[in-house]
C-alpha cells in the first residue's frame, strides 16, 4: 500500500543557533506533526509505525535532528535515509547552518549554553565539534540554508514560501540580491555577477538611494549594457526555470551580486522577478544587504 499522496518526512538539522527550532515551528503551523530532538536510532521505526497507522490522510512529519545524537549513529544516517526513501514516503533533509562569528555573536546575546560545550570544551571548540559531527548529515542534505544574515522573521518568511508553499503554485523561487563584499549566499542554486554594470554608487547625488528607488532605476535604464544583461538573464532563466520546475522540484535560488549589494543588483532581482511572478506564483525577492 503506498503512502498517501502528500505525505512527507521532513528531517530538520544544523549546528546550534542557527534556527532549526524556529523552522519547526513553522512547520507545525503548516500541519506537521513536529519532534524535537528526535533519536536517529528511532527513526526507522517511526517511519514504520506511521506505515502501518496509514489511512487515507497524509502523514505530514518533521524531525528535528542534532549534535547530541550519538556520534555513531550521526555517522550511520545515510544509511538511515535511504532506507527511508525506500518506504514511499516523500523524504528531505534541510540543513540549517551559520557562521561562527554568527554563532558566537547568537549565544553571546541570549546567553544560552551550547549544548556541546562543558568545563572543557570552551563555545568556540563547542561549535567547531557540532559541525563537525553533522557531517554526515550536512553532506547528503537536500537543502543548505545559510541563517548568518537572516532574522527570525525572514528565516519564517523564507520556509513558508520555500518548504511548504501552496502546491497549487508548483516551485518557489527566491530572487536574491547581495554584496560580494560581504560574501554569495551559501545556498543559492544560481550566482550572477552584475558587478560589470555602470555603478550609480559613484555618482554622489544617487548614493544615498537604492535600486528600487526611481532615481537609481532611471540611471540604470538609461544604460546599455544593464538592458543587455536583462535580456541574457531573461533569456537563460525562461528556458531552463521551466525546466527545473518540471522536474519536479521545490525550491531555487537566484542570487545577483553587485559590489555593496545597495542598487545594480537591487534593481536586476526586482526587473526578474517582476518577468517571473505570473508564470511562478510562489515567488519571493530578498534584498539581503538593505534588510539585513
Amino acid at each position: 500500500m503506498a503512502w498517501p499522496p502528500g505525505s512527507r518526512l521532513v528531517v530538520v538539522s544544523g549546528r546550534s543557533g542557527s534556527g532549526k527550532t524556529t523552522v519547526l515551528h513553522v512547520l507545525e503551523d503548516a500541519g506537521f506533526t513536529c519532534i524535537d530532538n528526535f533519536p536517529l536510532a528511532m527513526l526507522a521505526s517511526l517511519v514504520e509505525h506511521l506505515q502501518q497507522r496509514r489511512g487515507e490522510t497524509a502523514s505530514k512529519i518533521a524531525v528535528g535532528v542534532d549534535a547530541r545524537n550519538a556520534a555513531e549513529e550521526l555517522a550511520q544516517f545515510p544509511a538511515i535515509f535511504q532506507q527511508l526513501q525506500t518506504s514511499g514516503i516523500d523524504c528531505e533533509v534541510l540543513f540549517l547552518d551559520a557562521s561562527t562569528r554568527t554563532l558566537l555573536r547568537r549565544f553571546s546575546e541570549t546567553r544560552r549554553k551550547h549544548p556541546l560545550s562543558s568545563d572543557s570544551v570552551d563555545l568556540k571548540a563547542a561549535i567547531a565539534l557540532d559541525r563537525s559531527l553533522l557531517e554526515p548529515i550536512a553532506d547528503i542534505a537536500s537543502r543548505h540554508i545559510d541563517t548568518s544574515n537572516m532574522s527570525l522573521h525572514q528565516l519564517r518568511d523564507l520556509i513558508k514560501k520555500q518548504v511548504v508553499p501552496d502546491t497549487s503554485g508548483g516551485m518557489a523561487i527566491l530572487f536574491q540580491s547581495f554584496a560580494y563584499k560581504r560574501g554569495v549566499p551559501a545556498d543559492a542554486d544560481y550566482v550572477f555577477d552584475v558587478r560589470c554594470l555602470p555603478n550609480p554608487y559613484w555618482k554622489k547625488e544617487l548614493r544615498q538611494f537604492n535600486g528600487g528607488d526611481p532615481q537609481i532605476i532611471e540611471f540604470l535604464e538609461s544604460q546599455t549594457e544593464v538592458a543587455a544583461m536583462l535580456a541574457d538573464l531573461n533569456g537563460f532563466l525562461s528556458r531552463w526555470l521551466p525546466r527545473l520546475a518540471a522536474t519536479n522540484r521545490s525550491y531555487l535560488t537566484v542570487a545577483v551580486g553587485c559590489t555593496g549589494g545597495q542598487h545594480r543588483s537591487v534593481y536586476i532581482c526586482n526587473q526578474l522577478a517582476r518577468q517571473f511572478s505570473s508564470q511562478f506564483p510562489n515567488l519571493q525577492v530578498q534584498h539581503r544587504e538593505l534588510e539585513g
